[in-house]
């Protein structure tokens, strides 16, 4: 049996981190489903900047957008929703299936409004509802601003996967919108089951500290602030107070490990997955490393509910002067600011191709 049946018969969604038409229209990403269990997919502009920069596959529906006036990130958007919402369909018979629990894409609003509010809160409402597809989350960086839109857009019924998330304490307070979001629909009569996931990344950390610490640490502080938010998370859905609400008939807010495509050359290509392998989460991966699990034909143990060691190897972060809280605020910084970058050059690829398909036209 493939690693990746096996990760599903534990319980843990697998979601791949990529999107473009040619994975649609190939029927690839159909294969994946049937062949690899993979249950969901999420995107970024980073995803989207390289699918339609080295594919003619968009070349058509960039014409056709030209021909309406579009361009820019209007036209961007037309064409991420129309992948988006063919994927959504791919997905719509295990979203059926599981009632709402698996089955979801993710579209991302523009990360230019990371630190606006009011402008995040009415991008996401805007992109679920030109979808149409009920199992479209939209992403949300958990920073200080997006938190109320989170609050808010889950009040308004939004699915919502909160991205950019690194340390306990974000994970926390991106629960607790949610948690917010929640009661205020309960509180208004409204039905409380409204989708999320929690994206916390987890490469990046040890990307951020290689080279800085003894050898022994190498590639192990991601794995243990991921168990360190796990006992947070196993912590905050056991509460009375989340209690109350699943008695109200809303869903859990699920995990998503993302970033863990392995970084380090001379690490295993899924030391990520294997180490955080837990029930009633989400790992969302690149194509390679989605890959190279089905190849491995076994899985370590599954994650401990009460963080196993985690606290014990934080501990030697901090002898070796590494401030783990300042390391997430730079990192969430730091992500936001890769996005924006990332947006910035799809609106170069979109421009580029337009002008150049305008002339050819």
């Amino acid at each position: 049996m493939k690693a990746t049946q096996l990760l599903h018969n534990l319980g843990q969604s697998i979601w791949l981190d990529n999107i473009t038409r040619d994975l649609l229209t190939s029927g690839t990403l159909k294969r994946y489903i049937d062949e690899l269990s993979v249950t969901g997919l999420t995107s970024n502009p980073t995803i989207f900047d390289h699918a339609i920069k080295n594919s003619s596959a968009y070349d058509l529906a960039i014409r056709a957008g030209l021909a309406k006036g579009k361009s820019g990130e209007a036209l961007f958007f037309d064409l991420a929703l129309e992948d988006l919402t063919q994927a959504a369909d791919l997905f719509r018979p295990i979203y059926d299936r599981t009632n709402g629990v698996d089955g979801w894409v993710s579209l991302e609003v523009s990360p230019l409004l990371a630190h606006d509010t009011a402008s995040t809160l009415a991008a996401a409402k805007e992109l679920h509802a030109r979808a149409g597809r009920p199992n479209l989350l939209i992403k949300i960086p958990g920073t200080k601003e997006g938190l109320p839109a989170i609050e808010e857009a889950i009040f308004a019924g939004v699915p919502i996967n909160v991205t950019l998330l690194f340390s306990r304490e974000q994970y926390v307070a991106a629960a607790e919108a949610f948690l917010r979001g929640i009661e205020r629909r309960i509180d208004a009569g409204l039905k409380p089951d409204v989708g999320s996931v929690a994206s916390v990344f987890i490469s990046r950390w040890d990307a951020a500290v290689a080279g800085k610490v003894p050898a022994t640490l190498t590639n192990t502080l991601g794995i243990a602030i991921a168990n360190r938010i796990y006992k947070a998370s196993r912590d905050l859905l056991g509460s009375p107070r989340w209690q109350r609400i699943y008695n109200a008939g809303s869903r859990r807010q699920r995990l998503l490990w993302a970033s863990t495509g392995t970084k380090d050359p001379k690490a295993s290509d899924v030391l990520y997955i294997k180490a955080l392998a837990a029930p009633f989460t989400v790992n969302t991966m690149p194509e390679g490393t989605l890959k190279a699990l089905a190849d491995h034909g076994e899985l370590s143990d599954i994650m401990s509910a009460d963080g196993g060691d985690c606290e014990a190897v934080l501990e030697q972060f901090a002898k070796a002067t590494i401030d783990i809280d300042a390391l997430a605020a730079r990192l969430q910084d730091e992500g936001a600011k890769s996005f924006v970058n990332s947006w910035n050059e799809l609106m170069g690829v979109i421009a580029s191709k337009s002008a150049t398909l305008a002339k050819a036209s």
